[in-house]
């Protein structure tokens, strides 16, 4: 039976695994995925919004850039979330069995957040899970084999963690979490100074976050705490978040784990391990209510406490292990069904849908639907290169000329698409908040001289006023053409091509 509950999660993963690559090769990439391109563009120990981990899986899953496409880039997710779903069945297995383990395998790969945001879209969330789950399943190992004399593995614990903040800083609270958790149930082992080798291999493996920051002031933490400074408490803003909350987490696997920690607290369920689910609870409840406080106070996206629900998933297989005898419950059932459904829906919406679900107003035409962030791009770039290669042999604009972009979107699809078919580098003009990663790729790109033709491209969902934009730096703002994104027959976006003529006055460095 053992043998089978392995050989079932492997296949879990293969069968899984094909469905989202054939899933990434459908739809183009979003913005967030376009931009973090550019962290595998210009590498570096850090990054405006995010620590380096990203750019260089996209590195290595590209081929070193050599093999730029959708599924090159979305193919690290999908291998990570593979690794993660095997770590999730172990841990499983070690605080269970082996039951209670597949059927965490099966709630993480029906979770929103761990199997498509993470496991699908290249995010900064995609690397972290295979450290964040063997983190886990290492901690798990320590206080079950009472192993906190072998160094070899809090080593391994302190390495994970790092890797996981080099992803993403709030990694750190794999130690907030553990560390309560030895407070309240094995406090000797904070007089173990295996613990604090551990700690200083973390330590170790961000300082280059930390070395990045120096050098820069500092600048992404100025940023992200100035996105968190407000002081009234505002209680819609909770309700946003516990209601994107259940939506990421999938809504029927939402319920399951509320129902199973709810068990569990009442002593409905138990873990045949001590004090597993006193770790459990360390380990995910602290982490969400962290994220519940912020979101009283200030904006905050959902996806930032979803691993703290990770945890909570070996709660929902102990609870469906105790209670079914199935090899896919009805939970499992409802929650695959409908992660299905949305997934087989937005392809065809993204793809086919004749009309957008945004604005229908000319001066914002498709602002706010969804759709479009993940469409259209590719078309555009061939379309727009033939417009190149028309006003270069022409003498229309200079050759060789730049395309001025003001916001890190649609700057990052414009680099990706756009770039590659035209071969014209992006370059930033505008506020640091605003061009993010961008303002250094200036660096090595060339910048604008006296006399330099540009172009700027305004997509309708993504209202610019061209003129006030770049009308002090260039002599001339011709009239743009207007290029059509169709789908199905039907116009749902208008790319908005301008010339901008003779440049008048260069732009000065957005760095130092």
């Amino acid at each position: 039976m053992n043998q089978q509950y392995s050989k079932k999660v492997l296949w879990l993963i293969l069968i899984v695994s094909v469905l989202k690559l054939v899933t990434a090769s459908l739809i183009e990439l979003g913005n967030d995925e376009v931009y973090y391109w550019t962290y595998a563009v210009k590498p570096d120990w850090n990054h405006f919004d995010h620590p380096p981990m990203v750019g260089w899986m996209i590195r290595l899953t590209s081929l070193n850039l050599h093999w730029a496409s959708e599924i090159s880039l979305r193919l690290g997710s999908i291998l990570c979330a593979a690794i993660s779903t095997w770590f999730i069945f172990k841990t499983g297995k070690l605080i269970a069995n082996e039951k209670a383990g597949w059927y965490a395998a099966l709630i993480y790969n029906c979770s929103v957040y761990t199997g498509i945001i993470a496991g699908l879209f290249i995010l900064p969330d995609s690397p972290q899970m295979p450290f964040w789950t063997g983190a886990l399943y290492i901690m798990g190992h320590l206080f079950i084999k009472n192993d906190d004399q072998k160094l070899s593995i809090w080593l391994l614990l302190g390495l994970m963690i790092g890797l996981a903040t080099l992803c993403k800083v709030h990694g750190l609270y794999l130690w907030a979490g553990f560390g309560l958790f030895l407070l309240i149930t094995r406090i000797k082992w904070l007089l173990n100074w295996r613990l604090y080798v551990a700690v200083v291999v973390t330590v170790l493996c961000i300082l280059p976050i930390v070395y990045w920051n120096v050098i820069n002031d500092f600048i992404t933490y100025r940023y992200h705490s100035e996105r968190v400074t407000h002081t009234s408490i505002q209680w819609d803003m909770l309700g946003r978040e516990i209601g994107g909350e259940i939506a990421y987490q999938n809504p029927v696997i939402f319920v399951l784990v509320l129902i199973a920690l709810i068990a569990m607290l009442r002593k409905r369920i138990r873990f045949d391990r001590k004090k597993a689910s006193v770790w459990l609870i360390c380990m995910s409840l602290p982490m969400i209510f962290l994220f519940w406080g912020v979101s009283l106070l200030n904006p905050t996206l959902p996806h930032w406490s979803g691993p703290g629900y990770i945890p909570l998933f070996f709660v929902g297989g102990l609870y469906l292990e105790q209670r079914s005898f199935k090899i896919f419950p009805g939970f499992i059932k409802a929650a695959a069904s409908l992660i299905i459904i949305v997934l087989v829906a937005g392809i065809i919406l993204i793809r086919f849908s004749p009309v957008n679900f945004g604005s229908h107003k000319k001066e914002n035409y498709g602002e706010y639907c969804p759709t479009l962030d993940l469409s259209g791009w590719k078309d555009f770039s061939k379309t727009f290169a033939a417009l190149v290669k028309e006003d270069e042999s022409k003498n229309i604009i200079k050759h060789h000329s730049s395309i001025l972009v003001n916001k890190w979107f649609p700057a990052g699809h414009l680099e990706f698409y756009t770039t590659a078919a035209t071969g014209l580098p992006v370059i930033a003009i505008g506020n640091l908040e605003d061009v993010h990663k961008f303002a250094w790729l200036n660096k090595d790109r060339p910048a604008l001289h006296l006399g330099d033709d540009a172009y700027t491209i305004a997509p309708s969902n993504l209202p610019l006023n061209v003129a006030e934009e770049y009308g002090k730096y260039f002599t001339t703002i011709e009239k743009p053409v207007t290029i059509n994104q169709t789908r199905s027959g039907g116009v749902v976006r208008y790319f908005y091509v301008y010339r901008l003529k003779g440049c008048k006055l260069v732009p000065k460095p957005i760095l130092p």
